[in-house]
């Protein structure tokens, strides 16, 4: 078991919790955290790049000239990727980059982080993370207290309404719900901080 103290809104250790093994103590892969990351990435690519080929240059399809006798290289259209102002010859076309993963290796490549996590102690836990007014700087004046600045803070259901409007300038902290936890935030930011809820949520979840 992994006992991490809870740190109060002015910085203070309070209680411990004790975090399961089975999520937070398992020893990290770097492939599956690889195959999770890349998984992600591609899926998240728009694909909509795109060249015109040579069915798409508003050439005529008239021969250039005859066949034989002039003593040239044999062509058709003047559209062909080789003259100037032709198609592009096998360029990029509107595609998803997305490709399967299995759930159960996505499962294990959000333990794996969470236990990387763990592993390097830069997971903290607060009680709860909520704000009085939708203010950046007390926001930011929050995040210092719990000493931390490159951060992502996952809540449980639902992220107080004046956090989530709050963090939105701050472009080193994300802040999501339970639900929106992933392989890519996780590794991307210094720090993951956890409500109750949020473990709750979690523990639940791979129950």
């Amino acid at each position: 078991m992994v006992d991490i103290a809870i740190t109060k809104a002015d910085g203070q250790a309070g209680e411990t919790v004790t975090l399961s093994d089975k999520i937070f103590g398992l020893e990290p892969r770097t492939d599956i955290l690889h195959r999770v990351v890349r998984w992600q990435l591609a899926k998240r690519q728009a694909g909509t790049h795109q060249t015109l080929g040579r069915s798409d240059i508003a050439r005529t399809g008239k021969k250039m000239y005859k066949q034989k006798g002039t003593g040239r290289a044999r062509h058709a259209q003047a559209s062909a990727p080789q003259f100037r102002g032709g198609g592009r010859a096998f360029g990029p076309v509107v595609r998803s980059h997305a490709h399967d993963l299995p759930k159960k290796v996505r499962a294990l490549g959000l333990k794996h982080a969470l236990s990387a996590k763990a592993r390097d102690q830069q997971i903290v836990v607060v009680d709860a993370f909520g704000l009085e007014e939708a203010k950046t700087k007390a926001f930011k004046a929050q995040i210092e207290k719990l000493g931390f600045s490159n951060a992502l803070v996952v809540d449980g259901a639902e992220v107080n309404a004046n956090v989530k409007l709050a963090a939105r300038s701050v472009h080193t902290v994300d802040v999501l719900p339970v639900q929106g936890i992933n392989v890519y935030d996780i590794l991307r930011r210094d720090v993951l901080v956890l409500t109750k809820a949020a473990i709750d949520a979690l523990e639940a979840r791979f129950k």
